[in-house]
């Protein structure tokens, strides 16, 4: 252009700028600056708005701002253009400080200023002033914008106020599919995984047609449920509905079917995928790691090592996790070593959290507890939790005392230490200490999480609860329980009553261990799938030793393969023994 005598102007600045914006192409975006100084267009405040948003798009912020603070004049899309390079390159704060400066300056906001700063607020889960800027948006008029709601259901979602989102979802007048996206992922995220599953069923009789944000939302709540019938109904969709399988939606598919308990189908996804990224391998890795395997984790860390794929900070969590629940405690040692010393990443409380786990659940107390205080940061709850959680495996009581008294200073409404700590006193028959901790937790206004167990069953996820008796098919689930228990007791079982913490007759300890929530959530399964079908289970918390002592009896009288999910891991039960080995 130049070549041929044609000078540019204003307005061939400002799209051969948008042009390496799309492209993140900051070197030849520094070469038209350069020409745009000389020829004395940077004084021009739509080619400085098109530079700040090219430098923002492209990672370089301080230039950004650096245009931003020359130009003699800015409009309120210049003003926008900061706010949202900011935003987009996780710099929420200073987004938010220019969005109160430019008031201060009476620079009128407008609707995009609004989705700009919103998302600013979402990230950094601030409420309070995500709860100002909707007072202003009301009184400015700027609620009837589809896109200011769509931003502020994603606000209020990402704040953890999720009714509230949901009020403002349900007034909209028009919805479009990032709605439903900002809806489902916000459930999702919550942890109100039936309710991100409801509301996509929802979107799809309204005729929306779901993208791959909404696809990725609702397979990670059905990967969250444990409700792999939901997530094959899911994906079959996918298939049949010609969506791109693209990246991102494979990785969430791999993820769900590791979490659901079918590890082989998300290992042939994992396979088949032409193009990989880290979260790919991420989510293969941690799903060996869920099912106990550790080995292939292993295996596969290096074979992502050698493909050239660089391995993260997450990746790490996740392969030390994997030696942790595989008791491969060299291994996983030497993993930590790679990671600091091979790859330079500066290891995180969790990496920390990891390491204590993997050296604690093998037995090796003493050595956790050096590494703790040899720590080059202060230890945080999480890694006093793990060693807990080692005590309690270990019944190490005294040290579990002393460590419990820590975490009750560091997180004191937590409930989880506690129940674990009056857990070990149970278990020791320390009943005056049980209440003691118990009274301690009364005091302080804490509950136990209470356990549940799920079992989806065509497509509907049913929820059991310790002694629950409201299902429709109580009275025949308790008849397949005692059905069990008396053939379980000719083939050897003996109840572990150390499990039943509350001091009562033995024979009351029996019945009670007869009603855990995982034992009516298998019987239900029993009654109601074909013979030789295999069961899975979802469990909250960790499963109780005489429930897992139990499956194993129960998968060798029924027949059948029994995948139990619980907090930390996959135990598959068949022909009386478990994949892990009783070492969880």
């Amino acid at each position: 252009m130049q070549g041929t005598g044609i000078w540019p102007d204003n307005f061939t600045y400002s799209f051969a700028l948008k042009a390496c914006s799309g492209l993140s192409d900051l070197r030849d975006g520094r070469k038209i600056h350069y020409h745009i100084v000389r020829s004395g267009f940077d004084s021009h405040v739509h080619v400085g708005t098109a530079l700040i948003d090219m430098y923002a798009k492209c990672s370089s912020i301080e230039d950004a701002r650096h245009v931003f603070d020359k130009m003699p004049e800015r409009d309120v899309v210049a003003w926008n253009a900061m706010i949202a390079g900011y935003a987009q390159n996780g710099h929420s704060n200073e987004a938010l400080t220019l969005f109160h400066r430019m008031r201060e300056e009476d620079i009128m906001p407008d609707s995009v200023t609004m989705v700009n700063v919103l998302p600013a607020c979402a990230y950094l889960g601030n409420l309070e002033r995500g709860k100002c800027i909707h007072d202003y948006i009301l009184r400015n008029g700027f609620d009837s914008y589809l896109s200011v709601g769509n931003c502020l259901i994603d606000m209020y979602a990402k704040c953890g106020s999720i009714e509230v989102a949901r009020r403002l979802f349900d007034r909209m007048f028009q919805r479009d599919v990032v709605s439903w996206n900002a809806m489902i992922a916000g459930y999702a995220q919550n942890g109100h995984a039936s309710e991100a599953l409801t509301i996509f069923h929802e979107m799809l009789q309204k005729n929306v047609i779901p993208n791959s944000i909404a696809i990725s939302s609702v397979i990670s709540a059905c990967a969250h449920l444990g409700a792999l019938e939901q997530g094959k109904w899911i994906h079959d969709y996918i298939s049949k509905g010609n969506f791109e399988l693209d990246v991102f939606v494979t990785n969430a598919l791999i993820d769900m079917y590791a979490k659901c308990g079918n590890l082989e189908v998300a290992h042939k996804l994992f396979d088949t995928m032409s193009e990989r990224d880290a979260v790919s391998w991420n989510a293969m890795i941690a799903g060996y790691g869920l099912h106990g395997n550790g080995k292939d984790a292993l295996e596969l860390f290096f074979k992502m090592r050698d493909t050239g794929m660089k391995p993260n900070a997450i990746t790490f969590i996740h392969v030390l996790s994997a030696c942790s629940h595989a008791g491969l405690v060299d291994e996983g040692c030497r993993c930590f070593d790679y990671m600091t010393q091979d790859y330079c990443i500066k290891p995180n409380t969790e990496h920390y959290s990891c390491m204590v786990d993997l050296l604690g659940r093998a037995g090796h107390l003493e050595e956790a507890i050096n590494f703790i205080e040899n720590l080059p940061v202060e230890p945080d709850a999480g890694i006093w939790g793990a060693l807990l959680g080692a005590c309690r495996i270990h019944h190490s009581v005294e040290l579990g005392e002393c460590i419990a008294e820590r975490l009750f200073k560091l997180d004191p409404t937590y409930p989880g230490y506690y129940v674990l700590l009056s857990n070990m006193y149970a278990e020791a028959g320390r009943w005056e200490d049980v209440i003691r901790v118990r009274r301690l937790m009364k005091d302080r206004g804490l509950r136990k999480t209470p356990g549940w167990s799920t079992a989806d069953l065509h497509g509907r996820v049913h929820t059991f609860y310790a002694g629950d008796k409201s299902h429709p098919q109580s009275e025949e689930i308790y008849a397949t329980l005692e059905s069990l228990a008396r053939q379980m007791e000719k083939a050897g079982y003996v109840p572990n009553t150390n499990f039943v913490l509350h001091d009562v007759e033995q024979e009351e300890k029996e019945d009670m261990l007869c009603s855990h929530s995982e034992k009516l959530a298998i019987a239900f399964a029993l009654i109601n799938t074909s013979p030789g079908t295999p069961i899975r289970i979802t469990k909250n918390l960790r499963v109780c030793g005489d429930c897992h002592c139990a499956t194993k009896f129960i998968s060798k009288i029924v027949r059948r393969e029994i995948i139990v999910r619980d907090a930390h891991r996959f135990h598959h039960f068949k022909d009386g023994w478990c994949s892990c080995r009783d070492y969880w």
